[in-house]
């Protein structure tokens, strides 16, 4: 009885080690991804980052995309939800993260498209049928024109202006700004500067909703 009762407490014991240390492992990482996005505040939004929502609103959330990511997709209307549930108090800001090799040229074509005021449309144009222009996660630039057309741009002058250095700058700049906060992979959130504890979407929710409560509190 008593080696019976020795080993169930022996295996209390591990457990709670265990759960301890996941506990402090995860609050470590968390706390360093944390100091890294204050250290690198700059590199979360730059002069030419694009941004949808009222100027001042209280609650950033800071995404970094890839137009052929599935997740990516699969996210943007989540995110536009919590939005319009909250109206003028969130603030989108688009970074790009290319990783999908064909990629940075889809993200050249939303950039012409910038220019003519329609980034907006045609990113969710293409969100919408990602399938179409990226089969098999293989980004296809020439598939992309059909699904532009009734968006109101001018597809000849979207056609030249992707090619323009200032948007291969652009993406350059993006690129290396990922690098600097450590993204490696899309969507990637941060909300007032903080990344997200793990990967999800009730934890980017958790995210803002507390990010929204500590703006009222001010």
């Amino acid at each position: 009885m008593k080696q019976k009762t020795l080993f169930i407490v022996s295996a209390v014991v591990l457990l709670l080690v265990f759960i301890v240390g996941t506990l402090l492992y995860t609050a470590r990482k968390e706390d360093q991804a944390a100091q890294r996005a204050d250290a690198n505040r700059a590199a979360l939004v730059r002069m030419h980052s694009p941004t949808l929502g009222k100027p001042d609103a209280p609650v950033v959330i800071v995404e970094f995309l890839d137009p052929a990511c599935e997740t990516c997709r699969a996210f943007y209307p989540l995110v536009k939800q919590m939005m319009a549930a909250n109206p003028d108090r969130i603030r989108l800001v688009l970074r790009y993260a290319p990783f999908h090799n064909g990629s940075d040229k889809v993200v050249a074509v939303l950039e012409a498209a910038r220019r003519q005021g329609r980034l907006w449309p045609a990113l969710e144009a293409l969100l919408a049928a990602q399938a179409q222009w990226a089969p098999h996660h293989t980004p296809q630039v020439a598939l992309v024109w059909t699904h532009l057309e009734g968006l109101g741009l001018n597809l000849e002058r979207v056609r030249a202006d992707m090619n323009a250095p200032e948007i291969a700058r652009l993406i350059a700049q993006d690129l290396e700004d990922a690098r600097t906060l450590n993204v490696t992979k899309t969507p990637e959130f941060f909300v007032n500067g903080r990344p997200l504890p793990s990967f999800g979407y009730e934890q980017l929710r958790t995210l803002v909703d507390d990010a929204l409560k500590e703006t009222r509190r001010r």
